[in-house]
């Protein structure tokens, strides 16, 4: 058999805030699903994103550690047109998260944005420009 890849794994060092956040961008998670130490949400073309605690993963490995600063994974969250891009910016910034890129015209033909998760992940905005 070869390895099929399936699982974006996120370890996040407060659940309800991730989920927030993550919930904000369509995804579903189950009902409860703070209360869990591990939780997932399907994602288009059959991956899942896994969203487990500090103190689920220290369980089983008791030496790791949080990088120092952020930047653990990034995302990428296609949006349906340019002006989605700065809505979904908008409305992520406005409920207090932080905004790393405001969103641009990318010269490879994008609109472009970046903003932070709770754990300081790289979440990219983006769709493409109008053809000119």
């Amino acid at each position: 058999m070869t390895p099929r890849f399936a699982v974006i794994g996120l370890v996040v060092s407060d659940l309800t805030a991730s989920l927030a956040f993550y919930r904000r961008l369509g995804l579903e998670f189950p009902p409860g699903a703070e209360e869990q130490p591990h939780v997932e949400a399907e994602l288009p073309g059959g991956l899942v994103l896994a969203l487990d605690t500090e103190a689920t993963v220290r369980s089983f490995h008791p030496a790791w550690r949080a990088p120092a600063a952020g930047g653990r994974a990034g995302l990428a969250f296609r949006c349906g047109s340019p002006a989605e891009v700065d809505a979904v910016y908008a409305e992520l910034t406005d409920a207090g998260y932080h905004g790393e890129l405001k969103p641009w015209d990318a010269f490879w033909g994008q609109r472009y944005a970046t903003v932070h998760d709770p754990d300081g992940n790289g979440v990219d905005l983006f769709a493409p420009l109008p053809a000119e």
